[in-house]
């Protein structure tokens, strides 16, 4: 077996064992013996990887941010001309993959670090790709970029942590996905079930 390989499998085994104790324990429960004795993996090899549990966590949540983001960029590409909901869809599709490392991060484990880092790195995408799509078609938004991104992360995140909660999702993952693309085309006060004052 290749060094690349043993590495792969290593650190597929650690997040395995990180996410499953903290899903059973939650974080601040469980050290890193736990994590290695799950693992089947020497405390030595352990260092070589991680300083700690928290930076254990932190790279799982790097590396699942960094497989959304390889997933979404040709997507995010097409939206830079019109708003299509493909992401949107994407990332409930790999939250439903990778439920239960979309759990223990969106719950706020680790002191809320990793759910901090995943909304942060979502924000910085949502901007750039708001700035984007009003340059390409010369619109003048009415809300600052950053903070119509955060809106934007905000409402994505709620429902995604309420969705991948339920083992049984309480809708598809194309409904959902459907509900936020007509809520981001026509706003609130439509779903709410109001009309659009002219």
């Amino acid at each position: 077996m290749t060094e690349d390989r043993r590495t792969r499998r290593t650190r597929r085994a650690l997040r395995d064992a990180l996410v499953g104790l903290v899903l059973e324990r939650g974080f601040a429960a469980i050290t890193v013996e736990d994590i290695t004795e799950r693992a089947d993996v020497a405390r030595a090899t352990f260092y070589s990887h991680c300083r700690d549990k928290e930076d254990l966590f932190t790279a799982v949540t790097s590396e699942l941010l960094d497989e959304l983001g390889d997933r979404l960029r040709p997507l995010v590409a097409e939206d830079a001309v019109g708003f299509t909901g493909k992401p949107v869809l994407e990332l409930f599709r790999h939250a439903q993959e990778r439920r239960d490392l979309y759990r223990v991060v969106l719950r706020g484990e680790g002191d809320g670090k990793p759910l901090r880092l995943f909304v942060q790195r979502t924000v910085e995408v949502a901007t750039e790709v708001f700035r984007e799509r009003a340059e390409v078609s010369g619109a003048r938004p009415r809300l600052a970029p950053d903070l119509l991104a955060r809106a934007w992360v905000g409402e994505q995140t709620a429902v995604l942590q309420w969705w991948v909660e339920h083992d049984t999702p309480p809708m598809p993952v194309e409904e959902v996905a459907r509900m936020l693309f007509d809520l981001a085309m026509h706003g609130r006060y439509w779903a709410s079930g109001f009309d659009v004052p002219k």
